[in-house]
């Protein structure tokens, strides 16, 4: 009886570390995800006042955490100044917990997309 709850301990332990590691990776990926739509929204304000170029360094800037490569920032244009500009950012987000790495799929893409009114010609 004695050395039953520490049975019972080193049985449950790894399938509770496994469960808070997932836990973890969750908030990794919500992270990555909200750092996805302000880099929307930077580049969607940048597009609005500049051109295509200036956009998308805006939206590259704005996702400092982020790995650069695995960024995509497409940019919607219709007419001149008064019309809508969006911008969609697309990220490929990698597993960064190795250890939960077979509960998720080996990469997620995270999107967000932002669109405001175009100020210049």
């Amino acid at each position: 009886m004695r050395g039953s709850a520490t049975l019972e301990f080193a049985l449950v332990l790894p399938l509770v570390l496994v469960m808070t590691l997932a836990i973890v990776q969750v908030g990794v990926l919500v992270k990555d995800q909200l750092v996805v739509v302000e880099s929307a929204r930077a580049g969607a304000r940048e597009a609005s006042v500049s051109d295509d170029d200036a956009a998308r360094q805006a939206a590259v800037g704005a996702a400092t955490s982020l790995d650069g490569a695995r960024l995509e920032v497409a940019i919607d244009r219709q007419g001149g100044a008064g019309t809508p500009v969006s911008v969609a950012v697309t990220y490929h987000a990698p597993i960064a917990i190795p250890v939960v790495a077979w509960l998720f799929p080996s990469m997620i893409d995270l999107r967000a997309a932002a669109a405001m009114r175009q100020e210049t010609e």
